[in-house]
């Protein structure tokens, strides 16, 4: 992904999950977003790296670092800049991040989890962006008058296939069989559009 097609992120804080117990939600923003709207990403966290980012954000100095701290101290003993963080992908629900680091002579990029990368950015001041793709899946629209620009609906048939067939397995989980039907008959018609015209 080319770097000027990239959306810059800031981090706004970290809430209790209210998807999944004992979990936490790390959440956050367009980096050009203004104080009346803004385009926001949950992301779920543990509560081990949720505790790292927040000492981090809450500027507590532990007696003791933390596993993100190392990895920080390890950077600067080997003349590693983290240059960037990425998060660019999203799949079956799981953010995917990457870490851009330079000693000068090598440059890589580094796969790793999303909180862990962002725990890490924070330490160093890296900047962390996303894809508008990324983006365009996983962010909300936060607006501070609560007015919201209705969204167009999206539509079974415009969807690609693997989100179809993940679709179709959640309704038979559901035991929502009609919606199901429905479903396996998009796929079919995209799968085999010859055989449907019959």
């Amino acid at each position: 992904m080319e770097e000027d097609k990239l959306i810059a992120l800031k981090v706004l804080g970290i809430t209790r999950s209210e998807v999944q117990p004992g979990a936490y939600a790390l959440l956050l923003e367009n980096a050009d977003s203004t104080p009346d709207e803004a385009r926001r990403i949950p992301i779920v966290v543990g509560a081990a790296e949720a505790q790292s980012i927040a000492v981090n954000l809450e500027q507590v100095i532990p007696s003791r670092p933390l596993t993100h701290d190392l990895f920080v101290s390890m950077f600067h003993v080997y003349g590693i800049e983290l240059q960037r963080v990425v998060i660019y992908s999203f799949k079956d629900g799981v953010f995917a991040a990457m870490l851009h680091v330079n000693n000068g002579t090598v440059a890589a990029e580094i796969d790793a989890r999303t909180s862990d990368a962002i725990a890490v950015a924070l330490r160093t001041g890296a900047p962390i962006f996303t894809t508008p793709e990324v983006m365009k899946l996983t962010s909300y629209e936060w607006r501070r008058d609560g007015n919201y620009k209705p969204q167009k609906p999206v539509r079974l048939e415009d969807l690609p296939l693997d989100k179809l067939e993940r679709r179709m397995q959640h309704y038979v989980d559901k035991e929502e069989y009609e919606k199901a039907a429905k479903v396996q008959k998009i796929i079919a018609q995209k799968t085999n559009p010859a055989q449907s015209e019959e």
